[in-house]
């Protein structure tokens, strides 16, 4: 019975927490790992105090800080915001193509058609030195597709932000690629507005008042070789009319150089709109690629070769009248052909701001471009060639005479530096 009631006073007695002497140590050691000792003293008796890190304050001495000081205090801690200099930092993202993906493919089936170019507005850039061109000079990229990554990383971040950026296989880009040695990297642009380019200011301090005037030329080397020399004599303009080759296919890309991105291009224009794009007292001069025959033929006859329209008795067509020689003849004599001066090329003919029209090696120049040239006092420019040969290339015609004009200017300009006046 004394066990029994033993046991019933243990039962009533209230349950109290039992603490295990570990876990107070194992607390009392986390809290000392978290201080930082005021004062260290060795068995020695030797005492010594730490200072308060670089930065730090006491308690009480940060609590009593006046609330304009610590304003500065936090000010003083955020670190300032920078532009993003690196890839990691910009948080850009790109997407990988997997196989069976068609996005590649579907871009390039129709980018590289003349009639999407001008329905859609957009253009393809291969390359990595032309997409670095178009975007210093301010075009706006809306796809990317790349091989590598280090591709991307070489341009500049603040130009992809909102561009869709799609990793693809090299072997992909090969395919569809007009490069002899792809680079790996093919951009989508809008297509770009010469009056919203920001074109080189280098390029800008030599230009020049000539301009240059495409008349339905159809091949797609020579225009991007006449855009490199446009943009290499410092011309100030390029106007194409309807019937030229589109100055953004591919091939005249690769051909121009980046000259699209230095020299501001109006593409596709009605002969009507040309003098819109023409400044104040422009004369148009025609370039003449008949030779020294046709400079002959001027001096003895009345013909329709005295206007450059037939060349080594052969008829130069036109994108509107495809005629022959003898209705050319006849309507000569009835005189509704524009009647235009001859001068040789190295003449000088820059004395007031100069528009020169070349004409496509098939087709010729057009009879707008002639009566352009009749109703503004200007000529044909003739470059004299050995008789026999045949007329010169278009490309080759319009470097003669771009750089032949920037050599005038410079001349004239020496004299007025000189004397005051030009003689």
């Amino acid at each position: 019975m004394a066990v029994l009631g033993e046991r019933a006073c243990w039962a009533t007695r209230p349950l109290l927490p039992v603490v295990r002497t570990w876990e107070l140590d194992a607390r009392r050691w986390v809290r000392a790992l978290r201080r930082s000792p005021v004062k260290v003293v060795f068995p020695s008796g030797q005492v010594v105090e730490r200072k308060p890190g670089p930065g730090k304050q006491p308690r009480k001495a940060a609590a009593e800080a006046s609330p304009r000081e610590q304003r500065l205090k936090q000010s003083r801690q955020v670190p300032p915001s920078q532009t993003p200099s690196t890839w990691e930092e910009s948080g850009l993202r790109y997407d990988k193509a997997f196989p069976g993906d068609k996005r590649l493919s579907s871009v390039m089936t129709v980018v590289k058609s003349r009639q999407f170019r001008e329905k859609q507005g957009k253009i393809l850039l291969e390359g990595r030195r032309l997409i670095a061109d178009a975007l210093k000079a301010g075009a706006v990229p809306k796809v990317f597709f790349f091989s590598r990554l280090e591709y991307i990383k070489e341009l500049p971040i603040e130009k992809l932000k909102g561009v869709s950026l799609i990793k693809v296989k090299f072997e992909d880009i090969k395919d569809w690629s007009d490069l002899v040695t792809p680079q790996g990297i093919m951009g989508i642009f809008a297509k770009p507005d010469h009056v919203k380019m920001t074109y080189p200011e280098t390029q800008l301090l030599h230009t020049l008042p000539i301009l240059l005037i495409c008349d339905n030329l159809r091949d797609p080397g020579n225009l991007g070789t006449i855009l490199r020399s446009a943009a290499g004599a410092g011309c100030s303009k390029v106007l194409l009319t309807k019937g030229c080759v589109d100055a953004w296919e591919p091939k005249v890309l690769r051909a121009g150089m980046g000259a699209h991105f230095q020299v501001p291009i109006i593409n596709n224009l009605d002969w009507e709109a040309v003098p819109n794009y023409l400044p104040n007292d422009t004369r148009v001069y025609v370039a003449d690629n008949c030779g020294l025959y046709t400079q002959a033929q001027a001096q003895m006859s009345n013909k329709a070769s005295d206007y450059g329209w037939v060349c080594d008795r052969r008829p130069l067509k036109f994108h509107k009248y495809e005629e022959e020689e003898e209705n050319l003849e006849s309507a000569a004599n009835k005189g509704w052909l524009p009647e235009l001066e001859v001068q040789t090329y190295d003449s000088d003919w820059t004395e007031a701001p100069a528009a020169v029209v070349i004409g496509g090696e098939t087709s010729g120049v057009s009879l707008e471009s002639l009566q352009l040239a009749e109703s503004t006092g200007g000529g044909r420019l003739l470059i004299p060639i050995v008789p026999g040969v045949d007329s010169l290339n278009s490309a080759m015609a319009a470097s003669i005479l771009l750089f032949e004009g920037r050599r005038q200017l410079r001349v004239r300009a020496e004299h007025l530096s000189r004397d005051g006046s030009y003689h």
